[in-house]
């Protein structure tokens, strides 16, 4: 019975040991994906285009529709009388299908900008994400954490903050601030590499 205690109790011992040590050697990051797009060049011309898309293209189509179920209806109200039961019914759904598209436009538009949004940072992701699995490999971090789920209450290191790793990596612009303040945290007297100014 003692011996399997003593058993049970290095077992235990060993397995708390080995827990410790991987936490001790596990490393965490953080990310903030909408600071990091925003410092890449050029990217402030998406709302510009994102602008002209729901000028030129989403206010046109709503235009047609408007004007299409209302050139619809003005037919079938003059023409119903006479049309037979089954073309009546037909033209009735389709003036509620189109009147259901028109009473659900703003959903329609929202999901249309979202698409086209993605569509247009697709490209800014990429180069942004690639980054982020160099510097992860690159740095030995065992998991990341998005940088808006941390407490505003303990500040996490700011050399795990993966932001301005990847920024350095496609050498996007940072603030003098930010230089600064990573010079001081990682004892360097130089420039962060790939580092610009603002």
């Amino acid at each position: 019975m003692k011996k399997l205690l003593l058993v049970c109790v290095a077992f235990a011992a060993c397995f708390l040991f080995t827990n410790t040590t991987k936490a001790q050697s596990q490393k965490i990051g953080y990310f903030d994906e909408q600071l990091t797009l925003s410092l890449f060049p050029g990217i402030q011309k998406i709302d510009t285009l994102l602008n002209s898309f729901q000028n030129d293209s989403l206010r046109v189509e709503y235009e047609y529709r408007v004007g299409d179920f209302t050139r619809r209806d003005s037919i079938f109200k003059k023409d119903s009388a006479t049309m037979p039961v089954k073309a009546r019914e037909l033209a009735v759904r389709e003036l509620n299908q189109l009147k259901y598209n028109l009473i659900n436009w703003q959903t329609y538009a929202q999901q249309m900008v979202e698409g086209k949004t993605e569509q247009l940072l697709n490209p800014y992701k990429q180069r942004m994400f690639e980054a982020l699995k160099n510097v992860i490999a690159e740095q030995k971090y065992t998991y990341v954490l998005n940088a808006q789920a941390l407490s505003p209450y303990a500040q996490p290191p700011l050399l795990d903050n993966l932001s301005i790793r990847v920024a350095m990596k496609l050498k996007l612009p940072l603030t003098k601030e930010i230089e600064d303040a990573w010079k001081a945290a990682s004892g360097a007297g130089a420039a962060p590499a790939g580092a610009a100014k603002k």
